[in-house]
């Protein structure tokens, strides 16, 4: 991904194209592009800390750092009162995560060999991760179902959802984060004794690399901001819905850093990492990001975020989190299974495009 770094020119491009009136579509896939590069130097700074420190300050600093740039994108469509592009994102970064990233390592991991295998214990964990928050993420919008009452509809940026869907999301975000904090904390304390931090001669200072993960942040935020000030124009001059570009562009825009070293571990062979990386970011969103994000709505924006999704944004949630799950349960990868979670979220992806 270093070749990439030269991209990182785009970020002063896009705000410059931002001030001089440049068609929105351009400011928008300007913005978009340079958010690529931008999320792996941040990645990458991220790990460089993370190695110098022990295993208690690594995991922490993975799970602060590690959807930063999906959280920073969030910020600024909350602070537009964009509520359906987050929402959207948020549900996009799991399937993302879940189907593509999954898939394509699996197909591309086992595109030569008949079939790979992993830890079964780890995997299992990951996906009763993964299957707790994307369950707990769709009983909002399951109950209201079943009170008889309709979902929001694509193209609802902000509506009244009443009190009670209020109410349920701020209790669900705190019991999530704390299902989250209690999880860390027990896997934290597990590595402790199984793991040494290897500092290699070659690799940055920790001077360097804080202050590497300070500049790429603030680079984030300014791809981030010109990024969600294009969208409304954008879509329209596209002919794309704020929902679909949501759902998918920003999604794969936020995380394609760490889905190309998904893949890439997967064609070494090294699938414990891709799992952690695509399975674990998925369950991450559904724990941490989401209710992190509604409760940060409710000190910024115009409006609270109720966690209350569309029909399509429910079925992909469930979809997602239970395909994902079962394909991982056995510790066995093959191409075809890498196939089939692909031919989902191509489905999805042609579903929302024509929502």
């Amino acid at each position: 991904m270093r070749a990439s770094y030269y991209l990182l020119g785009l970020v002063p491009v896009a705000v410059a194209l931002d001030v001089l009136g440049a068609p929105a579509a351009t400011v928008f896939l300007s913005s978009a592009v340079a958010v690529i590069p931008c999320a792996a130097l941040m990645g990458e700074a991220t790990e460089q800390l993370a190695e110098r420190s022990g295993p208690g300050v690594a995991g922490l600093l993975n799970v602060t750092f590690g959807n930063a740039p999906e959280l920073i994108i969030a910020v600024f469509a909350l602070a537009d009162g964009l509520h359906e592009v987050v929402k959207a994102s948020l549900v996009g970064s799991v399937m993302g995560n879940a189907l593509l990233v999954l898939g394509a390592s699996m197909l591309t991991g086992g595109w030569r060999r008949p079939l790979q295998r992993y830890n079964v214990a780890s995997a299992r964990a990951l996906a009763m991760s993964l299957v707790i928050g994307t369950t707990a993420l769709a009983l909002p919008s399951l109950v209201r179902i079943v009170q008889g009452k309709e979902l929001p509809s694509v193209g609802l940026q902000r509506g009244s959802l009443g009190g009670a869907a209020e109410v349920v999301t701020i209790v669900l975000a705190v019991l999530l984060i704390g299902v989250y904090a209690r999880g860390l904390l027990v896997s934290l304390r597990s590595q402790r004794q199984a793991h040494r931090a290897e500092v290699d001669g070659d690799r940055w200072s920790g001077r360097r690399a804080g202050a590497v993960l300070g500049a790429s942040a603030v680079l984030v935020a300014v791809a981030s901001d010109t990024l969600v000030g294009s969208v409304e124009h954008a879509s329209h001059e596209l002919g794309l819905s704020q929902f679909f570009i949501g759902a998918i562009v920003v999604a794969i825009v936020g995380n394609a850093a760490e889905h190309f070293v998904a893949v890439v571990a997967a064609l070494k062979d090294q699938m414990d990492l891709t799992l952690s990386i695509a399975v674990g970011s998925a369950a991450q969103v559904g724990l941490l990001l989401a209710p992190l994000v509604a409760l940060l709505s409710l000190v910024i924006g115009p409006a609270r975020l109720p966690l209350v999704f569309n029909g399509y944004e429910l079925a992909a949630l469930i979809a997602a989190g239970w395909l994902a799950a079962a394909a991982t349960f056995d510790g066995i990868s093959t191409r075809r299974r890498g196939a089939g979670l692909l031919g989902v979220y191509l489905t999805l992806g042609v579903v929302f495009l024509l929502a």
